[in-house]
């Protein structure tokens, strides 16, 4: 169910956002509503939270069980600024 929120904002921004909206192909309350999802989304309440885009990555990449990256990338800086 909808329900009627009252947001007070800058006019600028509200005129930004607007344009935002139509090159985007979506509506001010659209955005609004993503965003709060977004916010109080699972993904958000723990402070390593990851992105879309690094979770789709997750898992494709296999490393051996004890592989230190510290120390790989450690020598990889090492070597690059010699």
């Amino acid at each position: 169910m909808d329900t009627k929120l009252t947001l007070k904002l800058d006019s600028k921004t509200i005129g930004k956002v607007k344009v935002y909206a139509k090159k985007n192909n979506q509506t001010l309350s659209g955005l609004v509503e993503t965003f709060f999802e977004n916010l109080t989304s699972e993904a958000h309440e723990t402070p390593a939270a990851y992105t879309p885009v690094v979770k789709q990555l997750l898992g494709k990449v296999k490393l051996p069980k004890h592989f230190d990256f510290k120390k790989d990338y450690g020598d990889y800086l090492s070597k690059k600024y010699k």
